[in-house]
């Protein structure tokens, strides 16, 4: 007979902090996409930059919930801010 897979509590504590640390990974890597976006505001800068924080807020959506919950809300405080100051960038014409 067959033993069943059984997680244990060991292995959950490691698969939610690798979720939490994913989803720090995710927010610093949308925090520097935004900021080139900020240097270089260009159309592609600005998308990139948009697709980092989507990604980041869907690492945050799979973090949420374990019980490191502190990290990540600064983390989602983080992302928040980065939000914002995405919002307010208009890309700069683009020069031929």
């Amino acid at each position: 007979m067959k033993e069943a897979f059984v997680i244990s509590p060991h292995d959950t504590s490691l698969q939610d902090q690798n979720r939490v640390s994913q989803a720090q990974n995710a927010v610093q890597s949308a925090h520097n996409a935004i900021k080139q976006a900020q240097s270089h505001p260009s159309e592609q800068m600005i998308e990139q930059a948009e697709n980092a924080l989507q990604s980041a807020d869907n690492a945050i959506h799979q973090a949420s919930g374990q019980p490191y919950m502190e990290p990540i809300e600064r983390a989602s405080e983080l992302l928040e801010d980065d939000r914002e100051s995405l919002h307010s960038l208009t890309p700069m014409e683009e020069q031929n």
